[in-house]
């Protein structure tokens, strides 16, 4: 078997800070090298990446067990926020053109892994707000609408509200098919880098040039989490992010983090490697994260 693992001894102190994870390794992931690349998307087992490129044109599937990468998609805009299916077979993404105005439009699509399929669930449009996939079912908001389509047999179900910015950068969330704005911090703020926890009752969000907060649906109960920038969430009170430094032209350091809801914070990396953008799997077991020079690494996590 390939072997697609180089194992680091990454040693991170915890001294002073809660240890809210066990970090059992930190292994180096030798995925394809022919460009800058990085992890767009882990599967919910933890058994493959999804790879993009430095600037999210295609994705690759990558099996963390065999080294076997498989074309998915070439499209323009594939990695940005790409969504595995709970089953971990199917595959939504965006789809960038260019109009005949030459004014840049976004479809989303799905693919199933194990036939190949593809499937268009939004035709190309300029208002294209959010994806997501909720159990096998695909959900888009456009134009502040929702719409779904079933990536599988079973019929398409939504049962959790779907929280998203628009194109000026206003949080929103859609409950039940029906949106309201969201403003914790008031409407002058930029908000970025939105999701809903697992089970549906929090929001998670980044505010530019101030921190990560969680809210109620409702954006009662506002959080501060402090500097955890690209924030995923983690099982329902932790999230995972990054915390990220340059001198105005590259990245110097970068560490990933986890904090729970009630203010813990631990360093999962230390700084041998510039760690960013983290990407945990569903199942908890794993947390992928990519470096500004096109390496992959995972987080094993000890329960």
């Amino acid at each position: 078997m390939k072997n697609v693992f180089l194992t680091l001894a990454l040693c991170v102190s915890l001294s002073g800070m809660a240890q809210l994870v066990n970090v059992g390794s930190i292994e180096k992931v030798n995925i394809p090298a022919s460009e800058v690349n990085k992890v767009a998307a882990i599967s919910p087992d933890g058994s493959y990446l999804l790879i993009t490129t430095d600037f999210n044109k295609g994705l690759t599937k990558f099996d963390l067990n065999t080294g076997e990468s498989t074309l998915v998609t070439d499209a323009e805009g594939a990695g940005f926020d790409a969504k595995i299916s709970q089953d971990g077979k199917s595959v939504i993404y965006r789809e960038r053109t260019l109009n005949n105005k030459h004014m840049r439009q976004t479809a989303l699509k799905s693919k199933d892994l194990t036939t190949g399929e593809s499937k268009q669930i939004v035709k190309a449009s300029r208002n294209l707000n959010a994806a997501a996939i909720q159990g096998n079912t695909a959900i888009a908001i456009n134009k502040g609408k929702m719409e779904k389509k079933a990536l599988g047999a079973e019929k398409a179900k939504v049962e959790m509200p779907v929280v998203y910015v628009n194109q000026n950068y206003q949080l929103f969330v859609n409950i039940n098919g029906k949106t309201r704005q969201l403003a914790p911090l008031g409407n002058q703020c930029r908000y970025i880098w939105p999701s809903i926890s697992p089970d549906g009752t929090k929001a998670l969000f980044y505010v530019s040039a101030n921190g990560a907060y969680v809210c109620n649906l409702d954006g009662s109960g506002l959080q501060s989490l402090g500097c955890v920038r690209a924030p995923k969430w983690y099982g329902n009170n932790l999230i995972v992010g990054m915390n990220d430094q340059d001198d105005g032209e590259v990245f110097t350091s970068s560490e990933i983090v986890a904090v729970d809801l009630q203010g813990n914070r631990q360093v999962l990396t230390d700084n041998s490697v510039i760690a960013m953008y983290p990407q945990p799997s569903a199942d908890g077991s794993k947390i992928a994260f990519s470096t500004p020079t096109g390496e992959a690494y995972i987080i094993n996590i000890v329960k």
